[in-house]
């Protein structure tokens, strides 16, 4: 069989045993099993044994539980609510006024969570019901929610970008400080959004609270203080080269902790729930890594990367149109697999065509970071949007129409980083310098 018939049958299989409900990582090792089996000729269960053993036991992959723990712990403590408290107060002078919670929050709790539904639930339990008390129009409010609920990936630490690192060999404290810059530009953009919007209806936006006093506004500030203080501890000791990105979770786990045991919302109870819902996330994502490792394995023994690449290769393309290229690929690939499945499937064939069209892999991670955000939002399997509706009990259909405007205002961050590459490199840059 060509190299044509067997992509489009493997593709038929991973779809059919997907649409049959069975979980993604085990659709990902049957679907690289029967491809050793029937197209080549080193024995299926030996390498699925080795794979599977090699991707579960990397120590670089150990910073993902960490940090899942983390954006757990924190999920359950008044956290959320304290930074509402705190930011608050200094919003009303802007077009959009309250708005800006959902973006400041969302890049706030993203530099502690990591996870992109995680920061759009919390920062969504706090704003939502506030917002629309106060009269917010609901399409704003949840919008511009489930745009920077994605935040959660881009600014570290991320998991997309743990996964990222692992996959390329790319070094994932470089990953977290190069995403500083396009994840503070990004919401630079929603905001600026909202600022517009603000202008153009100023009588859709509901008037302004009393004014208060400075003193006030820095005394609200303090319930900022504890965020701060944990983001300056993890992303201060990967970027002074004190910690790696493991030890920098590990620092993130305990400063939680201790967080939440000052803020009195530690409990055994509490504890057990976050160290569940930590172990639950992370089994679904390590049993997916499992199967796409064995699926790259699988398709590197058929030769399937390298005749894709070969063939895009062919085409000619500019680095350019490329990147335009492989940004519609995410997005339609967005609409039926979660931003993990996509990056660990598409790496092992998507790299080598990347390395030769001479893009920096650092780049890249980034900008595949951005396209994975655009995932969270197109439906039918947007994860952001699922959240929002699971809390708002709107149709996906409008959550996603909602959403739009700050779709497009991801593919001008793309555009962006692409025509201005120092935004993503200049930091590591200094790093290693």
């Amino acid at each position: 069989m060509n190299e044509i018939a067997v992509t489009a049958l493997l593709i038929a299989a991973l779809f059919l045993i997907l649409a049959s409900g069975v979980w993604i990582g085990l659709t990902l090792s049957g679907v690289a099993w029967i491809g050793m089996q029937l197209f080549s000729s080193r024995p299926g269960g030996d390498a699925m044994a080795l794979t599977i053993w090699g991707s579960a036991s990397s120590w670089t992959l150990t910073a993902l539980p960490l940090f899942v723990w983390m954006g757990e712990i924190l999920f359950r403590t008044r956290l959320s609510q304290d930074m509402f408290k705190g930011l608050a107060p200094w919003m009303q002078w802007l077009p959009g006024r309250l708005l800006h919670t959902n973006v400041i929050g969302c890049a706030i709790f993203a530099a502690v969570s990591g996870s992109s539904a995680a920061t759009c639930a919390t920062i969504g339990k706090m704003s939502l019901p506030e917002l629309a008390r106060r009269g917010y129009p609901p399409e704003l409010t949840i919008g511009s929610l489930a745009g920077a609920g994605t935040l959660g990936l881009l600014i570290p630490p991320s998991i997309i970008m743990i996964v990222y690192g692992v996959s390329a060999d790319v070094s994932i404290a470089r990953l977290f400080i190069a995403g500083v810059i396009p994840g503070i530009l990004l919401a630079a953009l929603f905001s600026g959004y909202l600022v517009v919007w603000g202008l153009l209806n100023p009588q859709r936006v509901p008037p302004a609270d009393p004014p208060t006093s400075l003193g006030h506004k820095l005394r609200e500030s303090r319930h900022l203080i504890p965020v701060v203080l944990l983001i300056g501890a993890v992303l201060g000791s990967i970027y002074t080269g004190i910690a790696t990105a493991t030890e920098a979770a590990a620092v993130g786990v305990i400063g939680a902790l201790v967080l939440s045991a000052l803020q009195g919302s530690l409990s055994w109870a509490s504890f057990r729930d976050a160290l569940m819902g930590g172990t639950r996330l992370y089994c679904m994502i390590a049993l997916i890594l499992a199967g796409a490792s064995f699926l790259t394995l699988s398709m590197g023994y058929i030769g399937l990367p390298r005749h894709l690449a070969e063939w895009i290769g062919s085409l000619g393309l500019t680095p350019f149109a490329l990147i335009l290229a492989l940004m519609l690929f995410y997005v339609l690939l967005g609409c039926f697999l979660d931003g993990i499945s996509m990056v660990v499937l598409t790496m092992g064939v998507i790299l080598p065509t990347v390395q030769k069209a001479g893009i920096d892999l650092l780049w890249f991670g980034i900008f595949v970071v951005l396209v994975v955000e655009m995932a969270q939002i197109t439906p039918p399997v947007g994860f952001n949007l699922f959240v929002l509706q699971g809390m708002t009990r709107r149709e996906v259909g409008w959550i996603a129409r909602v959403t739009l405007p700050f779709f497009l205002l991801m593919v001008a961050a793309v555009l962006l980083i692409w025509y201005f590459p120092g935004l993503v490199t200049a930091l590591p840059r200094q790093m290693s310098g």
